[in-house]
């Protein structure tokens, strides 16, 4: 019998070997745990636990899933809670807490059988001090949850679709049922978000706000404490429902500890130190450093770290308003620059003037894709390569030597790019690429604040943003160009509307064929391309960068951070005392 095998300088502990600890051993690491979370007191360095460490430079802002909004929360919540369902890294929908489910003939009704042997993590708070079952009224109570305007949850548009009387129902303890009013193809993907995770009614109850920070779930670790802006550490859950292929349980790591370094550039020092498992994302303050003109690694850290890239389901753009916005003000002549810049022609010639490959290699080394496949990115079923924009000089000439010719003694006017300082770099290329066929355009940069609320309100001519997939459905990127979408009450920045793209997006709302649904999304976004209310300038990556002794780390095209099948080989695990 293979065991794990505990000594000073070495953790053997891939999961092949992993077998459950006796009793003793469990009730012995949890005392030392104890001790040293809880009284700060010295331990035994002998004493030792697969860590995984990683920095989160944002913050966590809440462990509450219903405030689960931005990547820095949701991976917190990814550990800590379970929904019904989940997305897999080939973004299909996977069970969860909900062993299978039915969805009627009219696309309206969800019936969701419940695994039996849930538990929430163990508490106080639960008779005995076991977590008890988790059962189907606990979804109803979740959700409804986030429905209540005085949660006021940023998450309640998942449920936009829900009829009004009675939209969830528990037949039993093992079966949920949700109602719609109307068929909403993407609603079972809509039900992975965190937002849609299990609460206990008795945490909730007993914490009121504190439950932010005194979360309980059924996830694959529990919280042990979390000092914030200081230190966020997860212990395994060691009732988890959940095992591998050959029996085990999961997760196999024994803790998760996240530090919160605010910055980038010192977090990345660390992580060569060896203090951090993973850092995601790229920064300015070592992109250079660890990759190469063609967007990999350097042969100088090959030996000690590997680099995960996949496509992420995000696309950076610049947009137009190509409709007056309901909140807009202006003077006369911004009102006549305006119009001018609706004309569809002149923004396929902005199109046609920005050189995104030169773009993404110089400015982001590499690393993201040239957004030359319309709107939705990469990644996704209804992407399409060849759609989009590439670089032509002549078609920018060719257009506005015809629009001049339409409009004797009349100028283009000048365009105002707004923009967050993080941006600015890209604007400044654009800047100067439109400059080279005489179309002046001026850099406007905003507080991200200010421009998050001009934008909104239609208040921009034309602007950055990026958009990020909530939900592996090629529907979320296409929402923004449904005239009923219009901001701010949805993400149309752009006020565009078109009577055969709103026909097609509504009837690609009520089919249920996977292969028909994206005929019509391309379709969509073709139709886009030619509109041209957008300029998608790149498809972003999913970047993670992590030592080779990591293993198990999944890619995720959402970037999701899944670590119920991660372990660290041949490494020295980190003592109690240690953990950063």
């Amino acid at each position: 019998m293979h065991t794990c095998s505990f000594r000073p300088g070495f953790y053997a502990a891939p999961p092949k070997q992993i077998e459950l600890l006796g009793p003793l051993w469990a009730a012995a690491a949890g005392l030392l745990l104890m001790l040293f979370f809880g009284a700060c007191s010295s331990v035994s360095s002998d004493s030792e636990l697969m860590v995984f460490r990683y920095n989160e430079s944002a913050g966590i802002s809440s462990l509450d899933p219903a405030y689960s909004r931005n990547l820095e929360n949701i991976w917190a919540c990814n550990m800590l809670f379970d929904g019904l369902i989940r997305v897999d890294d080939s973004l299909r929908i996977q069970p969860a807490i909900a062993r299978s489910w039915e969805i009627d003939s009219s696309g309206t009704s969800y019936t969701f059988h419940l695994r039996r042997h849930v538990r929430f993590h163990d508490h106080e708070l639960f008779e005995g001090g076991q977590g008890r079952r988790v059962v189907a009224e606990d979804f109803v109570y979740s959700f409804e949850r986030i429905l209540d305007p005085s949660v006021s949850s940023p998450g309640v548009w998942v449920f936009a679709w829900l009829r009004e009387e009675a939209p969830f129902e528990a037949l039993n303890d093992s079966t949920l049922r949700i109602h719609l009013r109307q068929a909403f193809p993407p609603f079972l993907g809509l039900l992975g978000m965190p937002y849609c995770s299990v609460v206990p009614r008795e945490a909730v109850a007993h914490y009121g706000d504190d439950f932010r920070s005194r979360a309980i779930g059924t996830g694959p670790f529990r919280l042990h404490f979390w000092i914030e802006n200081a230190r966020l550490v997860l212990m395994k859950n060691g009732h988890y429902f959940e095992r591998d292929e050959e029996g085990r349980s999961l997760p196999y790591l024994d803790a998760v500890a996240v530090s919160f370094v605010p910055d980038k550039g010192s977090a990345y020092l660390d992580f060569l130190k060896g203090n951090y498992e993973l850092v995601s994302g790229l920064h300015s303050s070592y992109k250079d450093e660890l990759l190469n003109a063609q967007g990999e690694l350097k042969d100088l850290y090959r030996d000690r770290f590997y680099l995960q890239k996949q496509p992420f389901l995000k696309t950076d753009y610049l947009g137009f308003l190509v409709n007056e916005g309901p909140g807009s003000s202006h003077s006369e002549k911004e009102g006549r620059e305006r119009e001018i810049w609706r004309n569809a022609e002149l923004r396929r010639a902005v199109n046609y003037a920005i050189d995104r490959k030169t773009m993404v290699r110089y400015l982001r080394n590499n690393v993201y894709v040239a957004a030359e496949g319309g709107f939705i990115p990469h990644g996704m079923p209804a992407h399409q390569p060849s759609i989009g924009y590439s670089y032509q000089a002549d078609s920018v000439r060719n257009i506005l030597r015809r629009w001049r010719a339409k409009h004797p003694g009349e100028e283009i006017p000048a365009l105002r790019l707004s923009t967050t300082s993080d941006y600015v770099d890209l604007c400044e290329f654009v800047q100067h690429q439109l400059g080279e066929f005489g179309i002046d355009l001026k850099v406007d940069v905003l507080p991200a604040s200010v421009h998050r609320e001009l934008s909104a309100r239609g208040d921009l001519t034309f602007f950055r943003k990026s958009w990020l997939a909530d939900y592996p459905d090629d529907e979320n990127f296409m929402a923004l160009f449904f005239s009923e979408n219009e901001s701010p009450k949805g993400p149309n920045y752009f006020f565009f509307g078109d009577e055969n793209f709103d026909a097609w997006y509504k009837e690609a709302l009520s089919i249920t064929d996977p292969e028909a649904r994206k005929n019509l999304y391309m379709k969509m976004d073709s139709l886009v391309m030619r509109e041209s209310p957008v300029v998608p300038l790149y498809y972003d990556v999913v970047m993670r960068f992590a030592p080779h002794y990591v293993k198990g780390l999944d890619r995720n095209p959402m970037n999701v951070l899944d670590l119920r099948r991660v372990w660290l080989d041949n490494r020295s695990a980190e003592s109690i005392s240690q953990l950063p």
